[in-house]
C-alpha cells in the first residue's frame, strides 16, 4: 500500500512547489499598518511635545497624530509653529522563505522628516518631504521568521527649510506623523524594479522596464490584458544582456479602447522577467491609452479633443482624519467631483494618495499632479529627489494629463528638465499662477480680463484657480458668466475653481465638536466639513451639465419640443436617458391632490459640440398640471440634471388662492385719530394715516406682529397723503407719494371679505439713472418668533443674483437656522437670504403663521438678514435691506475672497433700471408689484 501512496504524496508535493514556485514570481507585499483610516493598526507612540505627550502609548497608523489626540495644531500661516516629534515602534515577522529575496519597507507618505531603523539598524538616509513614497532595502537588516523590530522618528519640522517653507507654510492645516501606509515588498533577488508606460490613442505602446540584478535572466515579455483578463494583441518582448538595467518594449495594438473621463477604458500591462523560458518575477500595471496633445495659441487635446477643464482643486482632507485617507474617501471625493458634472480635478498642493489617482483612472477624471510648492520652492537637492519620487509613483496613470511645478511663485524651473527625465509620456509642466510653456495659469483674474493677455491674449488661458469660494461667494457665484465666456473662447481651456471643500479641522485639543476653518482661511469649500453640500454645489451641477436645455418658458401653445446642446467632451447623447415628469403641486395647507405623471424620452442622436431638438412626449392634458421636470442621465445612471418648468404663473396661482377662501359679509371701516381700521371676516387692520403702512393685524386668536411695510428697501419715500373709497366687496386705501422726491411713487391697500388683503406697489430705484443694489419692499416681523417657511418657489436654496442656478420651482420647506455659510454649527439650506421666483410663502411661526403670496413674475422672497463670519469680508457679504422679511424685484451679486462681484461678469453688475425720470408719466414708467396676504386663523 505504499508503494501506491508514495508516487501521490510526490505529486502532491511537486505541485505545491509549482504552487510556491508560481507565487513567489509576483511581488508579494506585507502590510505593517493598516490601509487607510478605516483599517488602522496600532503602533507604540512617544510624543515629545503638546497634548498628551512625554510618555509611551499607542496610535493608529496611518494617521495624522494631532486628530489622535497628540502635540498641537498649526495652520501653515502660524508665525509661530510647533515642533514636536512622534516615535514609533512596531513589531513584526517576515516569512523565513524570505531570506533569499530583495525586501524593501515602503512609507506611502510621512509628516515630515522620518528616520527608519531596523532592528536598531539604520535602513537609510533621513527621509524629507511629507507627500512622497519611499523606500529602503532592508534585506540585510531582517530576522527571518523571527521578530523584527521597526523604529521610526518623524519630525514634524524640517531640518531642510526649503521643505519646510514648501511644504509647512503655505495656506492650508499642516499635521505631523505617518499618515500614508507602510507595508513590505518582497521580490525575487532578480527582480523587476519598476514600469513607466506610454501608451497613446493610436495603439503605440512603448514601456521603460527598470530591472535589478539581472545575472541569469535573458529575456523580457510583456502582454496587455483587458481588466477581466482577456488577451490583447500579440506578446511583445526584448532580450537582456548580464547587468542591464532598463529596457524599452514596444508593440503596436489594433481596435484598442481609449481612455477619456467619460469613457474611462483601462487595460493590465503583464511584463515577466524570464530565465531560460521559465519566469523570475512578473509585474501587473494598470493603465490607459491616450494621447495629449498641446497645440500653442490653440488648445489642450485629449485623443485628439479640444478640451475644456471643468474641474476643482482638491486638498486631502476630512475633518476628522486631517491628511491620512482610505480608497473609500478616494472614491466618495471622486463621485462628488463627477456628481457636479466635472471632469478634471487639481492636486493642491501635493501630490495624492495612489489609491486615489486609481479611482481618477477608473471613474474618470483629468487629473493635474502636483509637486508641493506654496509660494516657495523645494532646494535643487532634496527636491530633485521628491520629484522623481513623485514621478516614479504616478507617472502610469492616465489620467494625469499635467504636471504642476509648485503653486504661486513656488516653481523651480530646474526641476522642468527632472519632469522630462523621468516621464515617458513627456506631459507638459505648468507653472500655477504664471505664464509658463504657453500656457496663461494666472489665478483669480476677472471676468474678460486682460488688454491682449491673459483672456484676449495669444497663450491658451487656463487658470488653475478661480472664483475663490470663500464663505458663500464665488464657486457657482459668478460660474454661469465665466462658463458661457470659457466655452465661447477658442483659446480658454476650462481652469480649476478653489476649492472642494472647507478645511474645517475637528480640533482634538478643545471641548465639544469644534471645527476650525482658521477664520477665513479655510473656509473655502463646495462641501462643508462633514460635506456639507452648499448651494454652489447645485449651482455647479447645473452649469457644468453636459446637457444644456434651454431656458424655456412654457406657454399653452407650447409644441412638446426644446432646444438641447451636448457639451460632453467624447459622448453622443444617444448613451444618456430622458425622462419627464408633470406634477401638481400642493396649496400652502396642502389640501391639494397631488397628481404626477411620467414617461421616458427619446435620446436624441448628437454627438459632443451638436444643437437638436428634445422632444417630450407628455400627454395632451399637460396643461392640467404646475410643473413639468425634465431628467438626463448618464450612461452610468447618475442624474446629470434635473430640470423644472413651471407649467403655471403666479397670476393665476394667486387668484386661485384667494378664491379658495370662503367669502364673509364682515367689510368695515374705522378710523382714529391716527389710523384706519379694517375689519375684514375676523381680521383687523391697522393702517397709519401718516405714511400708509401696516401697524397691525390681528385675528380672533391674537395679534400677528407683522408690520411697518410696504417700507421701500432702497431709496426716499416722501409722503403726501392717503384716499380712501368703499365698495360693497372691498375696501381702498390709495397711499400717495411726492410725485418729484419720492422713489415710490404710490400703493394701494385692497381689503376684500373673505379677509385677504391687497397692497399694489409703483416704485422707482433708489437714485435716477444710477446701477442699484436692491429693489423692493420691506415688513417687520419677529424673528425669535419664526419656526420655518413652505413657499413654492426656486429652492431649496438661497440665490443672489449672480447665482440662480441649482435652484428649481416646486414646493420647497425648510426650518429656521441661522447658519453662516461655512461656519459651524452648519445646516444647509440656509434660512435666511434671498428666494427666487416666489408664487407664495408660509410664514411658519411659534404663534400663528400667515400667507403671502404675490401675482407678480419673478419676485424674490427675501427672510432676514445673514449673519456675518468674522472675520467680515466684504466682497462676499453683500447687502440687505432693512426690515425682515422682504419682497424683492432685484437683489445684489456676491463676490469672491479675491474679486468684487462687478469683476465677475455681466451677472455681477449692479441692476439697472431707466425710468425715464421726470419725462414720461410714472404709472407708465415704475417697476409694480402686488402682493397678497392672508392672517386667517385656520393656518
Amino acid at each position: 500500500m505504499m508503494r501506491v501512496k508514495k508516487p501521490i504524496l510526490l505529486t502532491h508535493i511537486f505541485l505545491l512547489c509549482i504552487l510556491i514556485n508560481s507565487v513567489a514570481q509576483e511581488t508579494e507585499q506585507k502590510y505593517l499598518s493598516g490601509t487607510g483610516v478605516d483599517n488602522t493598526v496600532d503602533w507604540q507612540f512617544f510624543c515629545t511635545e503638546g497634548q498628551n505627550s512625554g510618555e509611551w502609548t499607542t496610535i493608529p497608523v496611518p494617521s495624522n497624530w494631532e486628530q489622535q489626540r497628540f502635540g498641537n495644531y498649526n495652520y501653515g500661516r502660524d508665525k509661530v509653529q510647533s515642533s514636536e516629534k512622534g516615535l514609533y515602534k512596531y513589531t513584526f515577522t517576515v516569512p523565513a522563505d524570505w531570506k533569499k529575496k530583495q525586501v524593501e519597507i515602503v512609507f506611502e507618505g510621512s509628516m515630515t522628516d522620518t528616520e527608519v531603523k531596523i532592528n536598531g539598524t539604520s535602513a537609510g538616509p533621513v527621509h524629507q518631504g511629507a507627500y512622497y513614497a519611499f523606500r529602503y532595502n532592508i534585506s540585510k537588516l531582517l530576522k527571518y521568521g523571527l521578530d523584527n523590530l521597526l523604529e521610526v522618528k518623524v519630525s514634524k519640522q524640517s531640518a531642510n527649510e526649503s521643505v519646510n517653507k514648501a511644504e509647512r507654510k503655505g495656506d492650508y492645516w499642516i499635521f505631523g506623523g505617518i499618515f500614508r501606509p507602510v507595508y513590505l515588498e518582497a521580490k525575487p533577488l532578480q527582480n523587476i524594479e519598476r514600469v513607466a508606460i506610454d501608451a497613446q490613442a493610436d495603439g503605440v505602446l512603448k514601456a521603460d522596464v527598470f530591472l535589478n540584478n539581472v545575472t541569469k535572466a535573458d529575456k523580457i515579455s510583456a502582454r496587455v490584458y483587458t481588466l477581466d483578463g482577456k488577451a490583447v494583441g500579440e506578446p511583445f518582448s526584448s532580450e537582456l544582456t548580464k547587468g542591464i538595467n532598463k529596457v524599452q518594449l514596444y508593440t503596436l495594438l489594433n481596435d484598442i479602447k481609449r481612455w477619456n473621463p467619460e469613457d474611462p477604458n483601462l487595460y493590465n500591462l503583464k511584463i515577466e522577467l524570464k530565465s531560460n523560458g521559465k519566469t523570475v518575477h512578473e509585474m501587473m500595471t494598470r493603465f490607459g491609452f491616450r494621447t495629449i496633445d498641446i497645440r500653442p495659441r490653440d488648445g489642450i487635446y485629449v485623443n485628439g479633443v479640444k478640451v475644456k477643464f471643468k474641474g476643482v482643486n482638491r486638498h486631502t482632507f476630512r475633518s476628522q482624519y486631517g491628511r491620512a485617507s482610505s480608497k473609500a474617501i478616494s472614491i466618495e471625493d471622486v463621485e462628488l467631483m463627477k456628481s457636479m458634472n466635472m471632469n478634471a480635478v487639481r492636486m493642491s498642493h501635493y501630490p495624492p494618495d495612489g489609491h486615489f489617482l486609481d479611482v481618477c483612472d477608473s471613474l474618470g477624471l483629468f487629473v493635474l499632479d502636483e509637486i508641493a510648492g506654496w509660494h516657495a520652492a523645494y532646494d535643487n537637492e532634496v527636491g530633485a529627489k521628491l520629484l522623481k519620487e513623485m514621478v516614479v509613483h504616478d507617472v502610469n496613470h492616465p489620467s494625469i494629463v499635467m504636471w504642476d511645478n509648485g503653486n504661486e511663485g513656488g516653481h523651480n524651473p530646474t526641476f522642468d528638465a527632472l519632469f522630462a527625465r523621468y516621464d515617458i509620456q513627456k506631459r507638459l509642466v505648468i507653472y500655477p499662477w504664471m505664464e509658463h510653456n504657453g500656457i496663461a495659469t494666472q489665478h483669480y483674474r476677472g471676468y474678460d480680463y486682460g488688454a491682449d493677455t491673459y483672456w484676449n491674449g495669444r497663450l491658451i488661458t487656463f487658470p488653475t484657480e478661480f472664483l475663490h469660494g470663500l464663505y458663500d461667494g464665488g464657486h457657482g457665484a459668478g460660474l454661469y458668466d465665466f462658463w458661457e465666456y470659457i466655452w465661447k473662447k477658442p483659446k480658454a481651456a476650462g481652469g480649476f475653481l478653489w476649492d472642494l471643500f472647507d478645511q474645517g479641522i475637528l480640533r482634538t485639543d478643545k471641548e465639544g465638536e469644534v471645527y476650525d476653518t482658521d477664520g477665513e482661511h479655510g473656509a473655502d469649500g463646495i462641501l462643508g466639513p462633514k460635506l456639507e453640500k452648499e448651494a454652489s454645489y447645485y449651482a455647479i451641477k447645473e452649469i457644468w451639465s453636459p446637457v444644456q436645455l434651454e431656458p424655456l418658458e412654457i406657454t399653452p401653445l407650447w409644441n412638446k419640443k426644446m432646444d438641447i446642446e451636448n457639451r460632453y467632451l467624447y459622448t453622443n447623447l444617444n448613451k444618456c436617458t430622458f425622462n419627464w415628469k408633470l406634477e401638481t403641486l400642493p396649496d400652502p395647507k396642502g389640501k391639494d391632490t397631488h397628481i404626477e405623471r411620467s414617461g421616458s424620452i427619446p435620446s436624441p442622436d448628437l454627438e459632443p459640440n451638436e444643437k437638436g431638438i428634445l422632444e417630450i412626449p407628455v400627454p395632451e392634458n399637460w396643461k392640467e398640471f404646475d410643473v413639468l421636470g425634465i431628467t438626463a442621465t448618464d450612461s452610468r445612471g447618475k442624474t446629470l440634471y434635473t430640470w423644472n418648468y413651471p407649467l403655471v404663473i403666479a397670476a393665476d396661482v394667486a387668484e386661485k388662492l384667494i378664491n379658495k377662501t370662503p367669502v364673509s359679509d364682515h367689510l368695515k371701516l374705522t378710523e382714529t385719530g391716527s389710523a384706519y381700521l379694517i375689519h375684514a371676516a375676523e381680521i383687523q387692520f391697522t393702517i397709519g394715516k401718516a405714511d400708509g403702512l401696516l401697524k397691525k393685524v390681528e385675528n380672533e386668536n391674537g395679534v400677528i406682529p407683522f408690520t411697518q411695510g410696504p417700507e421701500l428697501s432702497a431709496g426716499i419715500a416722501v409722503f403726501k397723503d392717503i384716499t380712501v373709497e368703499t365698495f360693497r366687496d372691498s375696501i381702498l386705501l390709495q397711499v400717495n407719494f411726492d410725485e418729484k422726491e419720492s422713489r415710490i411713487k404710490q400703493f394701494t391697500w385692497t381689503f376684500y371679505p373673505n379677509g385677504w388683503a391687497k397692497v399694489h406697489i409703483y416704485y422707482m430705484p433708489e437714485k435716477y439713472d444710477v446701477h442699484f443694489d436692491m429693489m423692493g419692499v420691506n415688513f417687520s416681523y419677529p424673528e425669535d418668533l419664526v419656526r420655518g417657511v413652505k413657499w413654492l418657489g426656486n429652492g431649496p436654496y438661497r440665490v443672489w443674483k449672480n447665482r440662480t442656478q441649482g435652484v428649481e420651482f416646486g414646493v420647497w420647506q425648510k426650518d429656521y437656522n441661522n447658519t453662516i455659510t461655512s461656519v459651524e454649527p452648519i445646516v444647509y439650506p440656509e434660512f435666511k437670504g434671498y428666494h427666487a421666483n416666489m408664487y407664495w410663502a408660509e410664514i411658519q411661526s411659534k404663534e400663528q403663521s400667515f400667507t403671502v403670496a404675490t401675482s407678480t413674475d419673478d419676485v424674490y422672497l427675501r427672510l432676514y438678514t445673514p449673519s456675518n463670519p468674522d472675520p467680515v469680508v466684504e466682497r462676499v457679504t453683500p447687502v440687505f435691506p432693512g426690515g425682515d422679511i422682504s419682497f424683492m424685484q432685484a437683489i445684489p451679486p456676491i463676490g469672491t475672497k479675491t474679486n468684487a462681484p462687478s469683476n465677475l461678469g455681466p451677472s455681477g453688475q449692479k441692476n439697472k433700471f431707466f425710468d425715464y425720470g421726470p419725462f414720461d408719466d410714472w404709472r407708465t414708467r415704475s417697476q409694480q408689484m402686488t402682493l397678497y396676504f392672508n392672517f386667517s386663523s385656520n393656518q
